[in-house]
């Protein structure tokens, strides 16, 4: 079980098998400093050894911003200042964008307001983000004189193609949350007041299926963004189809359409 114990500069509660974490910086639109990164290794370590948990939700506390991204703050000064602190500062941050990808429960960005640059790393790595209607969206590094990092140029042009995510950061722009939706890199924008009850109705539908199941089927898509071929990656699936295959679940679930 999660120990829920306390942190810094999140929460984590875990209820009926929903494990939610919120960022509390509200005073800085929820920025990714040290130990926002430190706090979330920590809880994801902790989810991870908790089978019972069926779905993360990741939320930003207020209604301003789910993250605004790195506190910009600690890069100031020149490189050899941040040398090797600030290479060790951003292997770790690879490997907190990281946590939710692998997670082995389907994660939620809930996006209520600003999700920019690191904050839009991080969603970008959770399983699906569900929007405010009024969000924005963007990787605006360019305009302090850095790059993407973290592997999000990847994990972008994966989620938006080539194009879209060459003008997301050459141009430093902001999308609009309709436009967002548009090009996939959000699931649903609702407007504020629905975005609770989507995200529960989300949540729900996934409780409502073979657990089990689920979990398997995001092995199999993780791998499938990793795999060298097609082939290799219909090797992987057919053993994880079979692996779900001989579950009780697998069983007694298709014991129950059947006798409906």
């Amino acid at each position: 079980m999660v120990s829920e114990t306390a942190y810094e500069s999140i929460s984590l509660d875990v209820t009926d098998g929903v494990a939610t974490i919120e960022f509390h910086r509200p005073e800085v639109y929820n920025a990714l400093n040290d130990t926002v990164m430190l706090d979330l290794l920590r809880a994801f370590d902790e989810i991870q050894l908790d089978r019972s948990v069926d779905v993360v939700v990741i939320t930003g506390e207020g209604d301003d911003a789910f993250s605004a991204g790195a506190d910009i703050s600690q890069y100031a000064g020149t490189a050899e200042e941040h040398d090797p602190r600030q290479k060790d500062r951003q292997e770790l941050f690879y490997e907190m964008y990281r946590k939710p990808f692998e997670c082995h429960a389907p994660v939620i960005a809930k996006v209520n307001g600003y999700c920019v640059g690191g904050g839009l790393i991080f969603a970008m790595y959770c399983d699906m983000r569900i929007s405010v209607d009024d969000a924005k969206f963007g990787v605006p590094v360019t305009d302090i004189g850095q790059i993407p990092t973290g592997n999000s140029t990847w994990r972008a042009v994966e989620l938006v193609g080539e194009a879209k995510a060459k003008e997301l950061v050459f141009t430093a722009g902001m999308i609009e949350a309709d436009e967002a939706e548009r090009i996939g890199l959000v699931n649903h924008a609702v407007p504020r007041e629905e975005l609770d009850e989507t995200v529960d109705e989300i949540v729900d539908a996934i409780q409502n299926t073979g657990r089990s199941a689920v979990k398997n089927s995001k092995r199999a898509f993780n791998y499938a963004v990793d795999a060298e071929s097609a082939e290799e990656n219909r090797e992987f699936e057919s053993d994880v189809w079979w692996e779900q295959f001989a579950t009780d679940e697998r069983e007694q679930l298709v014991d129950e359409f059947n006798d409906a």
